[in-house]
């Protein structure tokens, strides 16, 4: 199940130099924060003249929207992969939590990037803001479409959308508490309390 997605209000085709660009400009804005990181610098790194950065992306927050649409269809695309490879929707559910607790772990992370984006642009209406929204929303639903499945007819059975949030809700502490208490930690945590909504719940 999807939602509306946020298109890009101006679509460029794909280059080797936009690639270069986008890939740059991603690994910086991750790992330093967007309004820290300037053109300048993304030039500087890619390396590439300004004339070729704006003819891909006519503004920086252009490339922003880019960013985050890239980080976007990558989480989609594993969440897709769980959900068509998982035996059941529980393990489906499973598999995405083994996602988010693979992550926390990986050397690179500085938690969510749409928690950081959306921390760094808190103005409602923002294009950007929007784009985040957006993907918790395509999240909250594609978790609340599994747990209808693995709720089925229980006669305990909760409301699919309020376990969604509940998934997401321990996903967000884990990815902002991660590299304070520890990735190996808050990782078997997470996985706990998702296995707890699938026990609990179901």
């Amino acid at each position: 199940m999807a939602t509306t997605r946020t298109e890009d209000p101006n679509p460029r085709g794909r280059s080797e130099a936009r690639d270069r660009l986008l890939a740059t400009a991603s690994a910086l804005f991750y790992g330093e924060g967007i309004r820290a990181v300037g053109v300048e610098r993304i030039l500087a790194e890619a390396p590439t003249t300004r004339a070729t950065f704006y003819r891909h992306f006519p503004s920086k927050e252009a490339l922003v929207l880019a960013y985050l649409r890239d980080v976007d269809a990558h989480i989609r695309a594993g969440v897709r992969t769980a959900v068509d490879t998982a035996p059941s929707p529980a393990d489906a559910v499973r598999a995405i939590g083994d996602g988010v607790a693979a992550d926390l772990g990986r050397p690179e992370f500085r938690g969510c990037a749409f928690l950081n984006a959306a921390n760094e642009y808190p103005e409602p209406g923002n294009p950007v803001r929007q784009v985040v929204l957006d993907h918790r929303a395509w999240y909250v639903a594609e978790l609340t479409a599994l747990f209808a499945q693995v709720f089925g007819d229980s006669p305990r059975r909760g409301k699919p959308e309020h376990a969604a949030r509940h998934f997401l809700m321990m996903r967000d502490g884990a990815m902002t508490g991660a590299h304070i208490d520890g990735a190996e930690n808050v990782g078997a945590a997470f996985q706990r309390g998702v296995e707890g909504l699938l026990t609990v719940l179901h």
